[in-house]
């Protein structure tokens, strides 16, 4: 029996342009047209115009470049940005009761009887390249402030400083955050990281200037800068928005904000304020639980990797550790492992500061300094709540760290995160703790080191060669040189990446606790003699995973170089 494919896949197939076989795995991990249509030109099996051209050939809708007009001329009355985002789809036109709207998929009706409702007009489909839609998008949103424009109104906040801001700056008296410019200038910035896939706002107060920076694939960005008498404002409605003491300006804060953007969309902050010598900086941590891809295969794992991975996960019993800096990806490893082991037969309970993805059937906890619910606390509550898997956000001390333990020993799949800097580095972080030997020994079943590396632009890498000796001294072996096809970041990259790079994966170090292993621990080991065991065993260290993916052209070398640092 043939597997039912989504709308365009089965177009895709019916037009034989992409084997059947390649739209299985593809829908398999996406569902939308959009996702599927990207996922094809991810891939190599289409480029976007020979599919853009394919379509207006077999349906007769007009190939039109949408980049040459101006999206100011635009009907944006008639433009419901949440119905362009779910369906990439943008009216451009509107004549008469006719409305001309830009589409990718010509075949999918949903979209254009949506719009049809909504404007009660006719829609003519007009045919165009997806690369070159979501990059009028972008602009928009950019422009506009995307899903968040309810919020601006106005769109561009005009902030030009006057004579009476320089001198309540001199004074130091009070003002009002919550004034509409300082509002909405704040709803802008926030509505810039979400449409620019930032993971991070950084406001800085410098001497003369608050310096505005986003995260945007693990590199931070500058955005803008804005005269310094204005940081206390902006500051100060940061702290309103995230329940914050606007008047304790000495001591270091922490907060959250929730955005909701739609009746069924919402954005998490996560808000810190640090004391620096120019003024409060902010660090702002965007949390999306709905964007967080909980599915193993699409992490980056090597499926001998994986392989490893789900078999110890799915044990009764024993402790498993994600080890890497902040912002390494350690929390979407941990609940893709947790969205696997999800079932109404067994009962899950995590802890976390704070709480960072939401899952359905999951008893998720946030610690509470102020009512002293720390991790440690929380793990012996759990343990009287009958569970069969516990999570921990992370192991501080070791009073948490022998509570892991001693679950992992009775009966119960323990899982956290630990900040070191590879897996052997974790066994001798455990004992230096002051963990007993024979208790790592017995309870560590695996550890999982890992980094998060960009992924070069596929439609504007650039293919590089390498003289033999710089080969040789990062990693690659000689009897492979000739075989090798490696790319290169360009740096002014395209409509469709920031410098080169789009997306992030993992490169992982998957250490599972051999009895020769155990043996070394119960013996005092050091790092390096883990190390040579675990080469020994086959096991790939962060540097070799890395250079796995540079093969494969999925990132450059010199992302590898930056991210091992070796």
């Amino acid at each position: 029996m043939n597997q039912l494919l989504p709308p365009i896949a089965q177009t895709l197939v019916n037009l034989d342009l992409v084997p059947r076989e390649a739209l299985i795995k593809i829908s398999e991990h996406h569902k939308s047209s959009k996702d599927i249509i990207g996922a094809v030109f991810e891939k190599n099996l289409l480029t976007s115009y020979s599919l853009s051209k394919e379509f207006s050939n077999r349906f007769g809708t007009p190939l039109f470049d949408i980049e040459a007009l101006d999206p100011r001329s635009f009907p944006s009355d008639l433009i419901e940005l949440k119905l362009v985002e779910r369906h990439m789809v943008l009216p451009f036109y509107h004549h008469g009761k006719s409305l001309f709207v830009a589409v990718v998929d010509p075949t999918n009706k949903t979209a254009l009887d949506e719009i049809k409702f909504y404007t009660g007009l006719q829609v003519v489909p007009i045919q165009v390249e997806l690369r070159a839609l979501e990059k009028v998008v972008r602009k928009m949103l950019d422009d506009e402030g995307g899903s968040l424009e309810d919020f601006l109104a106005d769109g561009e906040v005009d902030l030009d400083i006057t004579e009476e801001d320089e001198a309540d700056e001199k004074e130091d008296v009070d003002f009002d955050p919550n004034a509409a410019p300082i509002v909405k200038y704040v709803n802008k910035i926030l509505a810039d990281a979400i449409n620019r896939g930032a993971s991070d706002v950084h406001m800085e107060p410098f001497e003369r200037e608050l310096r505005i920076r986003f995260r945007i694939d693990g590199i931070l960005h500058n955005i803008t800068t804005q005269p310094i008498s204005f940081a206390p404002r902006i500051t100060a409605r940061v702290k309103i928005i995230s329940k914050l003491d606007i008047a304790e300006r000495r001591r270091p804060q922490d907060g959250r904000v929730r955005l909701k953007v739609s009746k069924n969309k919402a954005y998490d902050f996560r808000v810190n304020v640090l004391p620096t010598l120019f003024g409060e900086k902010v660090v702002m941590r965007i949390l999306d639980s709905n964007a967080a891809q909980l599915d193993l295969a699409t992490l980056g794992f090597s499926e001998e990797q994986l392989a490893v991975y789900k078999l110890i996960v799915n044990r009764p019993y024993g402790m498993v550790l994600i080890t890497g800096p902040t912002g390494s990806g350690k929390t979407v490893t941990l609940y893709s492992a947790l969205n696997m082991l999800n079932t109404s037969e067994k009962n899950i309970s995590t802890v976390e500061d704070p709480v960072e993805i939401q899952l359905q059937g999951i008893n998720q906890v946030n610690i509470n300094e102020k009512t002293d619910l720390g991790f440690a606390n929380a793990l012996r509550a759990f343990l009287r709540q009958d569970p069969d898997i516990i999570m921990l956000g992370e192991i501080r001390d070791l009073e948490t760290a022998e509570i892991a333990i001693k679950a992992s020993q009775t009966g119960h799949m323990v899982l956290s995160t630990l900040h070191t800097n590879d897996a052997p580095s974790t066994l001798t972080r455990l004992l230096n703790m002051g963990v007993p030997a024979f208790n790592v020994a017995s309870a560590v079943h695996l550890i999982v080191a890992q980094r998060l590396v960009r992924k070069l632009c596929i439609h504007c890498k650039k293919s590089i060669s390498y003289p033999d000796n710089v080969l040789t001294e990062t990693g690659f072996d000689d009897t492979e040189f000739n075989q090798l096809e490696l790319f290169e970041a360009d740096e002014e990259g395209c409509a469709s990446c920031t410098n080169g790079y789009r997306g992030r994966t993992g490169i992982f170090q998957v250490l599972p606790i051999s009895e020769s292993i155990r043996t070394l621990i119960m013996e005092g080991c050091t790092e390096q003699d883990i190390e040579r065991t675990a080469d020994t065993e086959g096991v790939l260290d962060l540097r070799a995973a890395g250079l796995q993916k540079v093969r494969d052209g999925i990132t450059s070398l010199e992302e590898i170089e930056r991210v091992t640092n070796v």
